[in-house]
């Protein structure tokens, strides 16, 4: 026997209200991160952190809207957040970037295992730009364009 249609229609929109509030959980911590990696840069660094910065914003912006529609409360942003390390210059806030972006891509992860089409498209497009930001050196990534500047600046 199958279960009836509403049941499953209501474990869909709730399964997809989580996969959401986790994704925007993490842009909340990804807006409060940017802004204190910022802080530890200058020049080109920081616009490509400030780039980074309003993305998130938007992104956040989106889920809240999204969350909202689906006729549940979005997740706040926290109050204060703990970061895992000291952040005291560029070198440390590049280490932030890629892992605030390695946390991205993977809350997004849940958006990608729901059923909507629309939202795993959305779910990719995230996990996607979170892993491309936060791969490696010479990858052309927001964090190695951040830790190529900082090593160019670190041996002048």
């Amino acid at each position: 026997m199958t279960a009836s249609p509403a049941p499953r229609a209501a474990a869909q929109r709730a399964a997809t209200i989580r996969a959401l509030q986790t994704a925007l959980a993490a842009e909340h911590t990804a807006v409060y991160g940017y802004a204190v990696a910022g802080a530890h840069l200058a020049g080109p660094r920081q616009q490509v952190v400030t780039r980074g910065w309003i993305a998130h914003q938007q992104a956040r912006d989106t889920l809240i809207a999204m969350v909202a529609a689906l006729g549940a409360q979005p997740v706040p942003a926290s109050a204060t957040y703990q970061l895992p390390f000291p952040v005291r210059d560029a070198q440390s806030a590049a280490a932030l970037l890629a892992l605030l972006e390695d946390g991205l891509a993977t809350a997004y992860l849940g958006v990608v295992a729901l059923t909507s089409d629309r939202l795993r498209l959305f779910g990719a497009h995230g996990v996607r730009t979170g892993r491309s930001a936060a791969s490696g050196p010479g990858s052309g990534s927001l964090c190695s364009t951040v830790s190529r500047e900082t090593a160019r600046v670190s041996a002048t």
